[in-house]
């Protein structure tokens, strides 16, 4: 039995409650409460813009509908990538309110400009509709910018740029590189982290079956890649990736099976598991010290992949 009472600390703690303060408790609460309780918290955590950061919303064309975007940049010279950033919230949470500091302090902190995707959610759109709004993104960016692309997401978001990656290796602008912050990538639910960390705070293995079922329609996709990439059989040719994941959450093992694929096919892949954080630690970055070095790894590591380079 895990004792998180002693495994995460006591600013974790601190955030998980907060976070949790937000949320009434469980019973029966509709998709439109459950998106106005995370967009409350979402608002509650925002911490602006650093000094230099600035955004503008757009919009991506496609035959049949518009996907909003957030553009963010700084008054840096242009630089050698942008990033194309998918946020997390299960498939059916989030947009561009919600991961807006986030995104701010990428750009801010790699100086690379950055353009957050709010792809299409759950239940009025099951899957494929956010991995086709993720590709439409990738085809816009490698239409509009002449930088090198660099995939970024976390969680859901995390998801869609590993189910990209996969997607685009063919692609004469195939991704220079992707970040993956505690990404769901549909590992084996029988064994590491699942059970371990199946209770964990934040993030329960019956919160990703709710989740997984929304996103699906209650459809059974297995082996599909679009939506879980670790049932792809070929792990070769995919760009430079590192993956962060957090000890005390269920998805953990994905971060590491992936990692470990890639690897085995020669490819460059690091995976890095934060002691003692849990799922959604992007919004203690700035009250706890374990999210705060986090974040300062995953800033390095867009900004290390954008220049093409690798140091792990």
């Amino acid at each position: 039995m895990i004792d998180y009472e002693k495994l995460i600390d006591a600013e974790t703690w601190a955030f998980i409650e907060r976070t949790n303060s937000y949320y009434p408790p469980t019973g029966g609460e509709t998709i439109d409460d459950h998106r106005a309780n995370y967009d409350a918290m979402c608002r509650g955590f925002h911490a602006g813009y650093p000094e230099g950061a600035a955004a503008e919303d757009s919009a991506i064309s496609t035959p049949t509908h518009a996907i909003p975007i957030r553009i963010y940049r700084t008054a840096a010279p242009e630089a050698a990538s942008m990033v194309l950033y998918f946020h997390g919230g299960g498939f059916i949470l989030g947009g561009l309110d919600s991961h807006d500091d986030v995104c701010a302090e990428l750009c801010a902190g790699s100086g690379y400009e950055v353009v957050s995707v709010d792809y299409r959610l759950a239940p009025e759109h099951v899957h494929p509709a956010a991995f086709d709004d993720a590709i439409s993104a990738f085809e816009w960016a490698a239409a509009t910018y002449s930088q090198a692309i660099l995939l970024c997401g976390d969680s859901a978001g995390g998801n869609l740029a590993a189910a990209v990656s996969h997607a685009t290796r063919g692609h004469k602008r195939h991704p220079i590189g992707q970040v993956l912050i505690y990404p769901g990538l549909g590992g084996d639910a029988s064994k590491g982290s699942y059970v371990v960390h199946a209770e964990a705070p934040m993030l329960t293995v019956r919160d990703l079956d709710f989740y997984r079922d929304i996103r699906t329609g209650g459809v059974d996709r297995t082996g599909d890649i679009t939506l879980a990439p670790l049932a792809d059989a070929e792990f070769a040719n995919l760009p430079p990736t590192v993956i962060i994941t957090a000890e005390c959450d269920p998805l953990s093992s994905d971060g590491e099976a992936y990692g470990s694929r890639i690897q085995a096919e020669g490819g460059k892949a690091w995976w890095h598991e934060e002691p003692g954080l849990v799922h959604g630690y992007l919004r203690a970055r700035h009250t706890a010290a374990r999210a705060r070095a986090s974040f300062g790894r995953i800033i390095e590591a867009v900004t290390v992949l954008g220049k093409g380079e690798w140091v792990w």
